[in-house]
């Protein structure tokens, strides 16, 4: 591995830690957790079973199943019935969850705004190009592709 390869993946870790912590402010700021902030954008365009969600957001089945059923407890999100797999529900944005979402979702907007300002789009579009590769990449070493 040269030395570029490595400092560019303690570089990618050290912003995913930034852009995690800024996640967690920004969601506490509208009485959410990143983690049911991820959830209910994950199923807000399409409903999704917790292991298609957890697919999608990379983390554990079982770590999506508890913030799926908080969600529900709180009526932000609910079950539906799945026409294809009976054992396995989707899960669904409630009118209820609307809101907190769209406030998030708001506040998030109005940061990366400020947060981005002195890069120019060309810069960013470039960097989630080379981003948008390294997953590709990564997906075929695991065997996972069109998981994502």
């Amino acid at each position: 591995m040269s030395d570029e390869t490595a400092l560019l993946i303690a570089d990618v870790f050290e912003a995913a830690g930034a852009l995690r912590r800024l996640g967690e402010e920004t969601a506490a700021a509208e009485g959410l957790t990143q983690a049911r902030w991820q959830v209910l954008s994950a199923v807000s365009e399409d409903p999704l079973t917790v292991p298609q969600a957890a697919r999608r957001l990379g983390v554990s089945r079982q770590n999506i199943q508890r913030v799926a059923n908080d969600l529900v407890a709180l009526q932000f999100a609910a079950y539906a019935a799945n026409p294809d797999h009976r054992g396995s529900p989707l899960l669904t944005l409630t009118p209820r969850g609307e809101e907190p979402l769209a406030r998030v979702t708001a506040r998030a907007e109005n940061i990366h705004r400020t947060l981005f300002a002195a890069i120019p789009d060309e810069e960013v579009r470039a960097t989630r190009a080379s981003l948008r590769r390294l997953l590709a990449e990564l997906d075929r070493h695991e065997g996972t592709a069109g998981k994502r």
